[in-house]
């Protein structure tokens, strides 16, 4: 498939100020890039900060969200998983979108949209009015977020540009995620709905700067939507979950079962119909390309485990600890300042020793971090410096090396006309890993604040488990690798 007229991609070459004739001038770096294209990159990162900032807020104020609307654990994390799912469950239709239909109409519209649901998450006083707006903030984001990574990745050139910049835009995402647990540590001690009302702000700020700074591009691929993949695969996931959070509630009642098949078969149709169509959803060739997929793999086992792990040390250290929701904020915060400070350095790390290296060092210190916090987390007399900040420390260290590098390799050597596949495609994995791990997670702790650490150990072996198998996947690059040395030798 092919644009239906010439790129007018914007480009480092094209967008730095002074703009050389000189032989090499294309191959500009970050020192050269001019304020246009600083503007363009500062643009796209907010989408990032304000989809880190929604997640971390509303993880720190959960526990207030169930006391105030009577929630039990397995209510309150629809309220994640909620977002998760319209989220995860629509990437790809809206990576798709941005390439047929226009990155910056696609971003500005779902920002809109983003803005005023969660204006009335904070209105709500019925948790299922919540879980309503939370979807529909989710379904917002994933329009949102795959045109923000592609317009990054259709601006900077493949290779340093394009690893520099993904390095800064894992920056917003760091500092929105520290500045929402801190914030919302401040505002939930006031009022949780306030977590609600914030976004709102960030959402006009960002509108303001997109409308003046994002180009508008002729760049479009040929082609229709694929709604009925979109349809089968969001209640094909949605099925999915449904049976994975009830399940270990309820057993495997009719109701059950039959989500259950109905996932199945949905899922299994959403397949069927990739292959028929002219204009799929996604191309599943793209799978054959088995760096995309171990990027894929990578992106769902490290959101899919800290995720649930944020969920685990909320509930554990403000229900069950009965720390104030601000302290508990100010606990998780060096997590969010660790990436902050070594993100900036992670484009040159990838260009030195590759995504591969990167990601395998990431999911280690996951890893790490997960067996420290169950080896010392449930201490009797626990000292913070001592039990605590080594796991926060170890999984801020993962997502510094592992978030940009996923990102690189998820999207390397594909077309600029397919990059809002890619973006859809690994954002997916980051988010249906979120949901279907947490689904899981919620199940295994259900009822935990009263037994202690003890009832949240299920959860932490999980997730621990999770980041192992990640990093048992993203492994095989280097076997691959070797092999191929062996038969060059």
């Amino acid at each position: 498939m092919t644009p239906t007229t010439a790129p007018e991609k914007l480009s480092v070459s094209t967008l730095s100020e002074p703009h050389s004739t000189e032989p090499g001038a294309a191959e500009a770096h970050a020192d050269s890039w001019g304020p246009r294209l600083w503007a363009i990159l500062f643009t796209a990162g907010l989408a990032m900060f304000l989809d880190a900032l929604d997640v971390s807020m509303v993880g720190v104020a959960l526990p207030s969200i169930g006391h105030d609307l009577g929630l039990d654990t397995s209510a309150l994390q629809w309220i994640v998983n909620g977002y998760i799912l319209g989220y995860g469950g629509l990437l790809l239709l809206g990576g798709r979108a941005a390439d047929l239909l226009g990155r910056r109409q696609v971003f500005l519209t779902a920002l809109v949209v983003f803005g005023v649901a969660s204006l009335l998450g904070g209105l709500v006083d019925d948790g299922l009015l919540l879980v309503a707006t939370r979807i529909v903030k989710g379904v917002a984001a994933a329009f949102t977020a795959p045109a923000a990574l592609s317009i990054i990745t259709t601006t900077f050139k493949e290779g340093p540009d394009r690893n520099r910049a993904l390095s800064i835009f894992t920056i917003f995402g760091a500092t929105g995620y520290a500045s929402g647990l801190i914030v919302s540590g401040l505002l939930t001690g006031i009022d949780w709905r306030l977590t609600f009302y914030m976004p709102v702000a960030v959402v006009a700020i960002v509108l303001v700067t997109a409308w003046f700074v994002v180009p508008r591009t002729s760049e479009k691929e040929e082609g229709g939507i694929d709604f009925t993949g979109a349809v089968l695969l969001t209640g094909g996931m949605l099925s999915a979950v449904y049976t994975i959070v009830t399940a270990p509630e309820t057993g495997f009642t009719a109701t059950v079962v039959a989500t259950g098949l109905l996932a199945v078969g949905l899922l299994g149709a959403f397949f069927v119909v990739e292959n028929r169509v002219s204009h799929p959803l996604v191309r599943l060739s793209i799978f054959k390309v088995r760096s995309i997929v171990r990027a894929n793999l990578a992106a769902l086992a490290i959101f899919g485990s800290y995720l649930s792990f944020q969920t685990i040390v909320s509930l554990y250290l403000q229900n069950t600890l009965g720390w104030e929701p601000l302290r508990m904020a100010l606990a998780m915060a060096p997590a969010g300042i660790i990436v902050a400070i070594l993100s900036p350095i992670a484009g040159n790390l990838i260009d030195r020793f590759g995504t591969a290296p990167m990601i395998i060092a990431a999911l280690t210190s996951f890893v790490a971090g997960y067996l420290w916090f169950l080896a010392r987390g449930g201490n009797a007399d626990p000292t913070y410096a001592l039990d605590y900040l080594p796991a926060f420390l170890l999984l801020g260290l993962g997502f510094a090396l592992g978030f940009s590098s996923v990102m690189v390799q998820a999207t390397e050597g594909i077309a600029d006309h397919e990059q809002g596949l890619a973006s859809g495609l690994v954002q997916t994995s980051l988010q249906i890993g979120g949901a279907v791990v947490l689904a899981v997670t919620t199940g295994l702790i259900g009822g935990a604040a009263a037994e202690g650490i003890a009832g949240y150990r299920p959860g932490l072996y999980l997730v621990t488990a999770v980041a192992a198998i990640g990093l048992a996947a993203s492994a095989t690059a280097l076997l691959t690798r070797n092999q191929k040395v062996t038969e060059l030798a």
